[in-house]
């Protein structure tokens, strides 16, 4: 299939962009069994909607949607229209992430003009006793965060949680948050690349204290993993003002209606299909993804579940 403007409306596969982390894993199989990892080469997140990512028509996804950006339909952002305000990712964790936090868009327009980050990450893989944080475990007065980001002492007042595959974890900007080692998450996030690190337990890396205490919310915050049924094969994840996230579980296959006002993005994460990526533009044509006993991410922006979408 290509992309081009002969056929804007047909939905297309997207190739992951690696990115190489410290605390990557060496094999991403059954994701990705070919990808450029090894025991000196860890990689910790596959991109799937940034401006270098190419699709199957050998063009990148920010070619595409220059030429194309009516491809966003109402899901648009104004401020960067030629861009996929959503970024898709799977991550793989052997050791913990930095504690980190992220601003939200105001905060990010005025110091980097870029979109700010609330993201939501769902669980799709997890080793026994694998955790993530999410908040602080009690309130803290502004000199007590700086003076715990200073000592390493932060790490002790994240809120700690276990989690299992199948949870959902909403991180609106502001929150400070970590994910643990051995976990594989697939993240739904705002396009932007801006995170604050606030301690990397004693790894040489870059810390953001001035940026990371201005943005965070020195508070607890309501843990709440579980889905919410919309028919037999389909659960919302979770849903904030900058995208839905949904888990669908295709007998046979999904049925993508056509004329949508919005782009889809659709990332299979269990089954023969694992790693598959596909970007649904909006208006396309109807579309239907033949897959059994699998398991899909879907995203979007709207404000309220798409109707239309029929899963069997």
């Amino acid at each position: 299939m290509s992309v081009g403007p002969a056929n804007y409306r047909s939905p297309f596969k997207v190739q992951p962009l690696f990115r190489e982390r410290i605390w990557g894993r060496g094999d991403l199989a059954p994701f990705f069994p070919s990808a450029p990892a090894s025991d000196t080469k860890r990689i910790g997140e596959a991109w799937f909607t940034s401006e270098e990512n190419l699709t199957e028509s050998g063009k990148t996804l920010g070619e595409i949607l220059h030429a194309h950006p009516e491809m966003l339909g109402s899901a648009a952002d104004p401020e960067h229209p030629f861009i996929c305000p959503l970024l898709l990712k799977l991550i793989f964790t052997t050791e913990r992430l930095s504690v980190q936090v992220h601003p939200d868009d105001a905060y990010a327009k005025l110091h980097h003009g870029t979109l700010g980050k609330t993201e939501a990450w769902y669980v799709v893989d997890a080793e026994p006793d694998a955790e993530i944080a999410v908040g602080l475990n009690q309130p803290v007065q502004g000199d007590q965060f700086r003076e715990a980001i200073r000592t390493g002492h932060i790490e002790k007042l994240l809120a700690w949680h276990k989690v299992k595959p199948g949870d959902t974890v909403l991180v609106p900007a502001g929150t400070v948050h970590a994910i643990g080692a051995g976990i594989i998450v697939c993240e739904v996030q705002e396009n932007s690349d801006i995170t604050y690190r606030l301690w990397d337990y004693g790894r040489p890396r870059e810390l953001h204290i001035d940026h990371g205490a201005a943005v965070a919310r020195r508070e607890p915050y309501k843990f709440q993993p579980q889905a919410t049924p919309l028919d037999a094969e389909r659960d919302e994840l979770t849903h904030s003002m900058y995208f839905r996230m949904e888990r669908l579980r295709p007998r046979t296959c999904i049925h993508i209606p056509a004329e949508l006002p919005y782009y889809l993005l659709l990332m299979s994460v269990h089954g023969a299909q694992a790693g598959t990526f596909w970007f649904v533009p909006a208006g396309s044509d109807e579309f239907v993804i033949e897959d059994s006993g699998a398991e899909w991410v879907l995203a979007y922006k709207a404000y309220a579940p798409l109707k239309r979408l029929v899963i069997e």
